[in-house]
């Protein structure tokens, strides 16, 4: 392979000196050593382009990419040069994210992804699209409003007015800012009148504008953007006149004015808040004479609170085949679920029926449980209901346990008795310490064997049970179902949006990134990533989709999509789709996160229609001073390629870049490494390309794509100060440059 020298930027300071003496004529030649370090990265200069070392006949489909800021390369600068002259593809760190194109009120903004597919398209690169669906760098503010609670639907003429401020000047002094123009400065006084009760404004001599002459009559409103509000104020003037009022910040303020006469009358000004806070700023420097002010009031108009009902069990009809909230123990079974039978219910429909042998020896020996799906609290208040008959009359005990048979107290207040009739049962009850006194009650027991030793051998029948939560407001949460149907929405909206933005140009993706989570059990392996099992940090931070969207068809929807929009906005050649994710190559687990991830990608694709073409492994890698250490990641580096070769997907390295760590476990900055340690690192780059040319078929080469071009500064947020490019800072070849050439050169 013909090599072309590249300059290193590196000043190498070798120089021959000669000098005719005048003395002989004789040559004198004079040699500066080059200090090591500069001899030892002079071979860097005789390695091509990286791309130069792909063999393009034995791997015709493999792509040689690099992620770069998508500005940094519209740019066209040193960055431009350096991704067209070395790669054949990039990904952009951030730019064709959620969080950079939505804004919070949902509009879209794909301007940067466009000029970045016109640069790409300039320089001959493709993109890979990084990334459709993800839980984090989301808007989260916007994607909470798509499902918060709902008003209630009432009439208008219901609705009820809240107040959420007033400034009563018959009581209260007045303390806010005002600015009075040295052309009125002498004539105008702003202030309390103790007398009346009110805050005085008195001009004797007009000013030229009307701004001459303002005030603050309110402060530190807690009006919040996109809101409606009236403002009213209570207002007088010693003759006719008008006040021009702004509502909001400095820099956002709704504007209206308020006309007034001689007698005391309340004004209104509806507005909509324009942004969060503020202030109410008055101004009067054209009226002459004394305006006086009782009160200033922000109210908004809202729903009558009523009581809402929220269930906390399913299938309460037994209609369905769902079971969970509904256990017995009877004869052969002990906690377990309900019996469903056809024609026992109350309407000759299905009803839960609980046996019981008689004889028992004590009352609890056949007892029917209502499990909620959430636990019950002090003050939480529960509306029971059912319809029920027996066999043979009885009465019964209630108890209130946390699980089924985790008894907690001798008495829920809900016991009844049977008789052969259909009956129907109701009770609100308020749970307190007594019946919850560790905030773990979730469960109400009922008795059945009540008379053992005589209690009679009996059937007990069960129908339309309501387990209801009481509360009291004027909004209603979404359903599950609700909240599903308005994300799918948003999720089609945005994938439609950035398909239009990139019109087929952009032919593979991370069509979900980081959805395994790492941790719980699905069949023996790891589950989804969820609010419920992250911290609390990251809960608040990021938005789960999958909570909304369900741990199957959250992907399927995001595929589906990606296939439909691709094709709608200009996509012919084959959408490539790639499930990308993190630790695929860890030891610690032996490789069960990528493990994981091939299950849940036949999980997915198990509806027949979903298909997901590739798996990124992202493989942010640290090289180990401790040997063993570094023995056991190189072992599942190669067991994570067979895996992923196992899965007849196509691979690619989506987020190649490394660290140092030395022998106590210390990950080594930039600025401490040695040359040894630079040499060590690009072993490892070496040892990792190769094996993935020698592991994956040739068929499953979709690519690499190293995700630092240089070292990473220490104010970074990503990898802060570490040796992670192939580049150092000043755009200089490093080692690990040599060791990534080799891989790809099969070396």
């Amino acid at each position: 392979m013909k090599h072309t020298k590249i300059r290193l930027g590196i000043m190498l300071l070798m120089a021959t000196v000669a000098s005719t003496s005048c003395v002989d004529d004789k040559l004198l030649t004079y040699e500066v050593e080059k200090p090591a370090s500069i001899a030892g990265m002079e071979y860097l200069n005789e390695y091509d382009a990286l791309k130069n070392y792909v063999n393009g006949s034995a791997n015709p489909d493999f792509k040689l990419g690099i992620a770069l800021a998508a500005n940094d390369y519209i740019a066209g600068g040193l960055v431009t040069r350096l991704a067209n002259s070395n790669f054949v593809e990039m990904t952009a760190g951030n730019a064709m994210k959620y969080a950079s194109c939505v804004a919070d009120d949902g509009t879209m903004n794909f301007g940067t992804v466009e000029n970045f597919v016109s640069a790409a398209k300039a320089g001959g690169l493709t993109i890979y699209g990084h990334t459709l669906a993800w839980h984090a760098q989301q808007n989260n503010k916007y994607l909470n409003s798509l499902i918060k609670d709902k008003e209630l639907d009432v009439d208008p003429d219901v609705k009820t007015e809240v107040e959420d401020y007033m400034v009563d000047y018959s009581k209260d002094s007045y303390t806010f800012w005002n600015e009075i123009n040295a052309e009125v400065q002498e004539t105008t006084t702003i202030g309390k009148n103790d007398v009346e009760g009110c805050l005085e404004i008195k001009t004797s001599v007009a000013a030229t504008q009307n701004h001459f002459v303002q005030y603050h009559t309110a402060d530190n409103l807690p009006i919040v953007k996109d809101k409606e509000y009236k403002l009213k104020m209570m207002i007088k003037g010693s003759s006719e006149g008008k006040l021009n009022i702004g509502v909001g910040p400095w820099d956002g303020r709704a504007e209206g004015a308020f006309s007034f006469d001689t007698e005391w009358k309340e004004y209104e000004l509806p507005f909509k808040a324009v942004a969060n806070g503020g202030h109410v700023m008055t101004q009067s420097g054209l009226f002459v004479g004394i305006i006086q002010i009782k009160y200033v009031k922000i109210v908004h108009s809202e729903a009558p609170a009523v009581e809402i009902f929220t269930d906390i069990i399913t299938n309460g009809d037994a209609e369905g085949s769902e079971t969970s909230n509904f256990v017995s123990t009877h004869i052969g079974s002990n906690h377990a679920a309900c019996d469903i039978v056809e024609g026992a219910g109350k309407d000759g429909s299905r009803a839960f029926v609980v046996t019981s042998a008689g004889g028992g020896t004590n009352s609890y020996d056949t007892q029917f449980f209502l499990y909620a799906d959430r636990p019950l609290v002090d003050k939480d208040v529960v509306h029971i209901s059912f319809d029920y008959r027996a066999e043979v009359p009885n009465n019964t005990e209630s108890q209130s346990h946390s699980t089924p048979g985790g008894y907690i107290h001798y008495d829920a207040g809900c016991a009844f008795s049977f008789t052969t009739e259909w009956q129907h049962f109701e009770k609100t009850i308020t749970i307190n310490t007594t019946l919850s006194p560790s905030g773990n009650m979730q469960t109400i027991a009922w008795n059945l064997d009540v008379g053992a030793p005589n209690a009679p051998a009996n059937k007990y029948y069960f129908d339309n049970i309501k387990f209801q939560i009481v509360t009291k407001g004027n909004t209603l949460p979404l359903t599950p179902e609700e909240k599903k149907e308005v994300l799918t929405e948003a999720m089609n909206t945005w994938v439609e949006g950035m398909m239009k933005a990139t019109g087929g140009y952009v032919t593979a993706w991370d069509v979900v990134n980081e959805a395994i989570s790492g941790g719980g059990n699905d069949g023996g392996f790891y589950t989804l990533h969820s609010s419920t099992n992250v911290s609390a940090e990251d809960a608040k931070n990021n938005f789960y989709w999958q909570d909304y969207l369900g741990n199957e068809d959250y992907v399927r929807i995001v595929v589906a999509a990606a296939r439909k929009y691709y094709t709608e906005n200009g996509g012919t050649n084959p959408l490539k789709l790639f499930v990308n994710d993190y630790n695929l190559e860890s030891d610690w687990d032996d490789n069960k996160k990528a493990k994981s991830l091939v299950y849940w990608i036949e999980k997915w694709e198990s509806d027949g229609v979903t298909k997901i073409d590739g798996i990124g492994t992202q493989m942010h890698v640290s090289c180990y001073a401790n040997p063993e250490i570094q023995k056991s990641k190189e072992e599942h580096v190669v067991k994570m390629f067979e895996i992923l070769a196992n899965s007849g997907k196509l691979v690619k390295i989506s987020e190649l870049d490394m660290g140092y760590v030395d022998e106590e476990g210390n990950k080594v900055l930039t600025d401490k490494m040695t040359e040894a340690q630079h040499k060590a690192m690009s072993d490892y780059y070496k040892f990792i390309v190769k094996k993935y040319f020698e592991i994956i078929p040739v068929a499953q080469q979709y690519g690499i794509t190293q995700w630092c071009i240089t070292d990473s500064p220490t104010d970074s947020g990503w990898r802060g100060g570490e040796p992670v490019g192939l580049w150092d800072s000043h755009y200089s070849r490093k080692h690990t440059y040599a060791g990534f050439a080799d891989g790809l050169a099969g070396k």
